[in-house]
């Protein structure tokens, strides 16, 4: 159940556009969270956004909303606001976060929480000196089929778990890293942003794995960079002159032992354009007894539901969540003290994940964890 008090809530990088406004900032703001969160006050780099987001989410909420602009010290300072939430690029999760947490402000903050694993290991450590909470932008734990697939291997119904196996495609059309990029995209493909393939969609879906099945407690990778060079596009996605060289790979395959013995296998590709009979999407995790499959001709990850299967059956959802309603569960979740979401701890993990198979592309050898 959810405390007598909203939780007051100071959102950082919550603007008129972009991921924040158009995923999450609405699971926040949901009639059913109404009693659990309150928006009070948001923060953005320059004083019109700012000012132009407080009048957006004023309207959204029904009362006045905050405005602060520059760095996160002054929302946080805010003694109206109990938790911040923060949704700005990885290279500047640290400097937001930081403030946030010597002000002794429970934390949101989004995936990678940090463009390096010494990043995250900061931010960590100074949570755990300062007693805050947090909540990462890892929400794929929260899907209707996660949580169904969840229930479904507490039954056994497909009995002892041995193996696991997927596969992902990030098609060209999304036209993002490689083989395509827009302009004001193309931090994600400098390795120091912590935005790569590896840092963002990749690991969210390996998160999901380990919250399913168990930690790595190995792994061997083999990488490589299909599409050496990318081509700039405009607004409206049509090629430019304009060209970049790819720093960093475009295809992983990642085998690994997890806690308890299940052989994990991942092939995960990019670039290729879609079309009839691509294969975009697919999970199978493998008992005894029986197997578990979930696929989907969207890649991951997607704001819609894949579909889920189980011995080869459709299994039907009690409810289907898109992208909004899935973060919401996972705010529901924060807000009743659950044991569902993700934290910077896992965001600690998640990062000598990425270390341990950059290592063991890089090296050829397995990495233990």
């Amino acid at each position: 159940m959810f405390s007598t008090t909203p939780i007051k809530v100071g959102f950082v990088g919550l603007s008129t556009s972009g991921w924040a406004s158009a995923v999450l900032g609405p699971s926040l703001i949901q009639p059913f969270l109404k009693e659990a969160y309150d928006l009070v006050a948001v923060s953005t780099t320059s004083e019109a956004s700012a000012q132009a987001s407080a009048e957006k989410y004023s309207k959204e909420v029904g009362h006045p909303v905050k405005a602060y602009f520059g760095g996160t010290a002054q929302i946080a300072a805010d003694p109206d606001v109990d938790l911040v939430a923060i949704s700005v690029k990885a290279p500047y999760h640290k400097k937001a976060a930081l403030p946030v947490i010597e002000a002794k402000k429970n934390l949101f903050i989004e995936w990678p929480a940090g463009a390096s694993l010494k990043d995250t290991e900061e931010i960590a450590a100074a949570a755990r000196k300062h007693g805050v909470r947090t909540m990462v932008g890892l929400q794929t734990r929260h899907s209707a089929v996660i949580q169904k697939v969840k229930q479904l291997l507490s039954t056994e119904v497909i009995g002892t778990v041995r193996s696991t196996n997927l596969t992902n495609l990030v098609p060209r059309e999304w036209q993002l890293w490689t083989p395509f990029s827009k302009e004001k995209d193309l931090y994600l493909i400098e390795h120091r942003n912590g935005a790569t393939q590896l840092h963002i969609p990749m690991t969210h879906l390996l998160d999901t794995v380990m919250y399913l099945l168990g930690d790595f407690v190995n792994v061997t990778a083999t990488s490589s960079i299909t599409y050496p060079t990318g081509t700039v596009v405009d607004n409206e996605g049509k090629p430019t002159a304009k060209t970049y060289t790819v720093e960093n790979p475009d295809h992983f395959a990642v085998t690994g032992s997890l806690q308890g013995g299940v052989l994990a296998n991942l092939f995960w590709r990019s670039g290729y354009a879609t079309g009839e009979g691509r294969r975009m999407y697919m999970w199978e995790i493998e008992g005894d007894e029986g197997i578990i499959r979930i696929e989907s001709a969207i890649p991951f990850p997607s704001i819609i539901e894949p579909d889920l299967y189980l011995n080869g059956m459709k299994v039907e959802l009690e409810d289907s969540r898109n992208g909004i309603l899935t973060l919401g569960a996972a705010w529901r979740d924060f807000a009743e003290n659950g044991s569902q979401y993700a934290t910077i701890e896992d965001a600690v993990k998640n990062h000598q994940l990425i270390e341990a198979i950059e290592t063991s592309a890089a090296l050829g050898k397995r990495v233990n964890l």
